[in-house]
């Protein structure tokens, strides 16, 4: 099923189902998959973990304590899943880098890196045990799916996400401030976890969309991967500055570091330009708006078109630029 809310359902009955589909769908994946196909397996399912914990913050203010129980628990089972995961990870970084700037390399150029990366990948995975991993992960979630029924869930209607869906957009916008007063790699993670927390309230409300919400989340999408594969390279560039002898010739990883470096400039000023629009309307404002679309969600298909029909007529702001291809890989 998809990752959204029904309109025919309560929150409370939406956001248990939702999170049972995502909990079913992450122990499909831990087993059923081995060998090959074991890494994508277990990149699904940390993507349907912090789906899992995207809906648990929108509720965060009704679960109260509960929500720092389950959160934690789920975090921990998803880094565990990441410490096998970014081995792969790094390898299909390199291998984007080198896809976006193939026209100013030579063919075989930074082979040693890719050497260096596939053994530390191969060592990696055979240190790890992966097979319990997987199994305590997969035990994890039957845990939190025998509890969701007894969440304290009583709200209902907008004044139950309402609390939640305001305080992610808010904290998006205090993560955004401090990175422009002081713009550290650990501050550009900060905000793109919170833009990534946004980005998952605003999917569970794809019933709500209009175009112009439409745009708002595609902008949303835009911006979490571009802060995803600036702390890509992050991670990327701290492996080969750590120990550089282990991934290669000292030209080749100079190099590497270099074409990394220079991508990530591109993407945090383009991060910065987009998300400075996303994030222009206060909290509370921001709230209102998505008061007035579930209220109209709610009663008929011809109020959500008078509210589209207002919503473009409000005045906006031109676009900033688009930034040049993406390096997309998952790592924690």
């Amino acid at each position: 099923m998809p990752y959204r809310l029904k309109a025919g359902e309560s929150v409370a009955e939406n956001v248990r189902r939702v999170v049972l589909e995502e909990i079913d769908s992450a122990i499909k994946e831990l087993n059923h998959r081995n060998g090959a196909q074991r890494g994508e397996a277990i990149h699904e399912a940390r993507k349907s973990i912090k789906k899992i914990r995207g809906v648990l913050k929108l509720m965060r203010p009704e679960l109260g304590s509960v929500y720092g129980v389950e959160n934690a628990r789920l975090r921990a089972a998803g880094q565990k899943l990441s410490e096998i995961r970014d081995a792969q990870a790094l390898i299909e970084i390199f291998t984007s880098l080198l896809d976006k700037y193939k026209n100013s390399l030579r063919p075989d150029a930074l082979t040693s890196v890719r050497r260096g990366l596939e053994k530390s990948k191969r060592e990696t995975e055979k240190a790890a045990n992966v097979d319990q991993v997987m199994q305590r992960a997969i035990a994890t979630l039957h845990g939190t799916s025998r509890r969701v029924k007894g969440w304290p869930l009583k709200l209902d209607g907008f004044q139950a996400i309402a609390p939640g869906l305001e305080q992610t957009y808010g904290r998006c916008r205090k993560a955004m401030s401090v990175v422009q007063k002081d713009p550290l790699p650990e501050n550009y993670h900060e905000w793109r976890k919170r833009v990534k927390d946004h980005w998952y309230h605003i999917r569970l409300l794809e019933g709500l969309w209009t175009d112009v919400m439409q745009a708002h989340e595609a902008s949303l999408k835009n911006l979490e991967t571009w802060l995803g594969d600036d702390h890509n390279l992050v991670v990327f560039c701290g492996k080969l500055n750590a120990e550089p002898e282990k991934y290669g010739a000292d030209n080749e990883v100079q190099l590497c570091l270099t074409l990394a470096e220079q991508h990530q400039k591109e993407l945090r000023e383009n991060a910065m330009s987009l998300g400075e629009r996303v994030y222009e309307e206060k909290p509370r404002r921001f709230t209102q708006k998505m008061s007035d679309l579930w209220d109209a969600w709610q009663r008929q298909p011809g109020v959500m078109k008078e509210v589209a029909r207002e919503q473009r007529s409000a005045p906006k702001k031109q676009p900033g630029k688009v930034a040049s291809a993406s390096i997309t890989v998952a790592v924690a």
